[in-house]
């Protein structure tokens, strides 16, 4: 492996933390609603633990209330149960054959927790870039011992390599900041 491809699957990798880092967030409730709030749900599907966008289709009815309508009538009251015993601490209602999920308006305290949730998500992530860098760093010192690269070149690549870090750190504080806004303006 070359110090260019130490530094692409480096690059790569910190890219897929960033995708982690915002499919976690989109996961905390804001109290605007989004349907990937209930992706992460079971349900009961004639004995197995199904996500809940396999047995159903989610949709939005407005901006604080959600719509589920199952494929099959008789799991509506298999998936009206499983989105109660969520620990998401919503009431779906069934009306007709679409169950509609209102989302409550959060507390001031609750926005509290949720930004000290956002921010340890956050810093998970930039754990995750760190261990990315010193896994990096690791790979071009045994590539210099081994004299396959020169200590310049692997100064060199440390120092990008420092850089690519440093933008991503930066992109998980943009990330996190914009997310604790939305958070506390709902």
């Amino acid at each position: 492996m070359s110090a260019s491809d130490i530094k692409k699957t480096t690059e790569q990798k910190m890219t897929k933390s960033i995708e982690s880092l915002k499919s976690n967030l989109q996961k905390i409730r804001t109290g605007r609603a989004h349907p990937g709030i209930l992706e992460q749900i079971n349900v009961d599907y004639y004995g197995n633990p199904t996500p809940l966008a396999q047995v159903a289709n989610l949709g939005l009815a407005d901006a604080r209330t959600l719509t589920v309508q199952p494929w099959e009538k008789n799991m509506m009251a298999a998936v009206e149960k499983a989105i109660r015993e969520s620990d998401l601490g919503l009431n779906p209602a069934t009306q007709g054959n679409i169950i509609r999920v209102p989302m409550p308006a959060l507390t001031e305290e609750r926005r509290k927790e949720l930004t000290k949730v956002v921010k340890g998500e956050g810093e998970d992530s930039k754990i995750a870039v760190r261990n990315l860098r010193r896994d990096a760093n690791e790979s071009l010192k045994k590539l210099a011992k081994d004299k396959e690269i020169s200590e310049d070149d692997e100064r060199r690549s440390q120092d990008e390599i420092q850089k690519m870090t440093d933008r991503f750190v930066a992109e998980i504080d943009k990330i996190i900041s914009e997310k604790e806004k939305e958070i506390m303006t709902v």
